[in-house]
């Protein structure tokens, strides 16, 4: 059922038992997962079904840390939320990325691995994305013939990748949502404030509004914030009119640890003779499984640095490409899409020469690392205000030593490896010869992959929600998504963030089971 809020009357009261803002990739998967059941589910999105300039607006916000995309372009506003420009790359967390690592400062997820395997192959399926398997036996029956390079497998390890199509969530989603009997989809109803009671223990209704002048307030048994790392946090630290620093922020902990993954080139690989790196999937296997290269959990350990991988270009396909932080600068995200795509032309000038582009010998080498955790990397609120009255977000995007030095090893690490296969060299780039220069370069970005800002723990002083996503301290708010990671892993958040979900939807479900 779908209902415009801009023609309600001024000051309905919409009652039902679960109540999910947000309606992107973790709110819609929550909501299907709703689909039939004897509860009255009210499903929150502040947009429309197509992309509104004045709505998107409500995203505008300030970067005062490490340069990073504009803030207005960086999510899109409306039902599907962000999956209507992702590119569809999934991989599952690795085991030690869920572990407590002693050389990284704040890890340790309450949960394992083992925990989200479950809901990791419930998420493929919403995400259209083939069997849960993430192994090499998969990749070589979807890619045969093909080997991934000779390196010594105690140092260098093979990370699996599986595309979704991408899955749009507006397109493939929206019948369903909209024709579910119980399932009250609220356009244009933009979350303003989270009214908690005077003892600040429960959540007592939420307020919402539109450009059209409407106010409305939203009561229900249990309420879920799944608006995105960003404006999960920029809204429990806005709803300040019972608790004076925001709603779960007693430990001054809502918007701390924000994480992307760190995304730069890195590297030059230079072979001896040209090698086949198919399964390494660029450009034309891209949408079938493909793997990139990391260290081992071993060497992770054994040289205290984060995790990440390595991708492979050929040369040859990146002559004019600039870092995506300097194509991404519009404020319109159509506008930036449109010159990220234009920034990738080269790819699809593949020689006609029947040549296998993949086969080459020179290739450019790409970072995907996790951040990590750093209380002062973080949101803030800023002093101007949006046109519905909520104080705009600031992000404060902010590094440390431990990831440029990460950044620096895994590249020795990696050089090494090819070395000792006696295949080439590896060439690391100006910026990462310094052995204790910390000073990241203005070109890094990220892959608009935002994460933490509500972290996940089981003590409260050290994280916002426990290990069923609850807010601690408040007996029936819930944040869906990667907002909740602890640490950010490899992979793009997507798949993660959708297990998550999935787990907190199966959590509810038993706690309206025992109302």
């Amino acid at each position: 059922m779908h209902i415009d809020a801009r023609k309600l009357e001024n000051g309905t009261e919409i009652q039902g038992d679960i109540c999910i803002v947000g309606s992107g990739a973790a709110g819609i998967s929550m909501a299907l997962e709703w689909i039939n059941t004897p509860y009255k589910v009210i499903l929150l999105e502040g947009g429309g079904f197509e992309y509104d300039g004045q709505v998107q607006d409500l995203y505008a916000g300030k970067n005062t840390g490490q340069r990073y995309y504009p803030l207005r372009s960086s999510r899109l506003h409306y039902f599907g939320g962000t999956t209507g420009h992702w590119a569809g790359m999934c991989s599952p967390y690795d085991p030690i990325d869920f572990k407590k690592r002693d050389w990284i400062p704040y890890s340790g997820w309450p949960i394992t691995r083992e925990d989200l395997d479950p809901f990791y192959a419930r998420a493929n399926e919403v995400l259209e994305l083939g069997p849960y398997r993430y192994d090499m036996e998969y990749l070589k029956e979807q890619i045969p013939g093909k080997e991934p390079l000779p390196l010594d497998e105690r140092m260098i390890r093979n990370k699996v990748w599986q595309f979704s199509p991408p899955t749009r969530f507006n397109q493939k989603y929206r019948d369903d949502v909209v024709k579910a009997k119980n399932i009250h989809l609220y356009t244009y109803a933009n979350l303003t404030n989270i009214i908690s009671n005077e003892g600040v223990s429960t959540i007592k209704a939420l307020e919402v509004k539109n450009h059209a002048g409407k106010t409305h307030h939203i009561k229900a048994h249990s309420y879920v914030l799944a608006c995105g790392a960003i404006q999960n946090a920029r809204m429990l630290l806005a709803s300040n009119k019972q608790a004076p620093n925001g709603l779960g922020n007693q430990n001054d902990l809502v918007g701390r640890y924000f994480m992307e993954h760190l995304e730069v080139i890195s590297a030059q690989m230079v072979l001896k003779k040209p090698f086949a790196m198919d399964i390494y999937g660029w450009p034309e296997n891209i949408k079938k499984p493909r793997i990139e290269a990391g260290l081992t959990e071993e060497m992770q350990e054994k040289h205290q640095i984060l995790n990440g991988t390595i991708s492979f270009t050929p040369m040859a396909l990146t002559k004019s490409q600039k870092p995506m932080i300097d194509v991404w600068t519009s404020d319109d995200p159509n506008e930036s899409e449109k010159n990220l795509w234009e920034n990738f032309k080269d790819y699809e000038e593949i020689p006609k020469d029947g040549k296998n582009p993949n086969e080459a010998a020179v290739f450019e080498l790409f970072t995907r690392m996790e951040q990590a955790p750093n209380p002062n990397s973080r949101i803030l609120l800023d002093s101007e205000k949006d046109e519905l009255g909520v104080p705009r977000a600031n992000l404060h995007w902010d590094l440390t030593e431990l990831d440029k030095r990460s950044l620096r090893k895994i590249y020795e690490i990696f050089g090494e490896a090819v070395g000792k296969a006696g295949i080439g060299r590896v060439k690391m780039y100006d910026f990462l010869w310094k052995a204790n220069d910390s000073e990241m370069l203005n070109t890094l970005g990220g892959g608009w992959h935002h994460m933490g800002t509500t972290k996940m723990h089981d003590d409260p002083k050290q994280g916002v929600v426990d290990a069923h996503c609850k807010v601690h301290g408040l007996s029936n708010l819930f944040i869906a998504g990667s907002a909740c990671c602890t640490t950010a892993g490899v992979p793009n958040p997507t798949l993660n963030l959708v297990a998550l979900s999935l787990r907190l939807s199966d959590y509810l479900k038993e706690e309206m089971k025992n109302k």
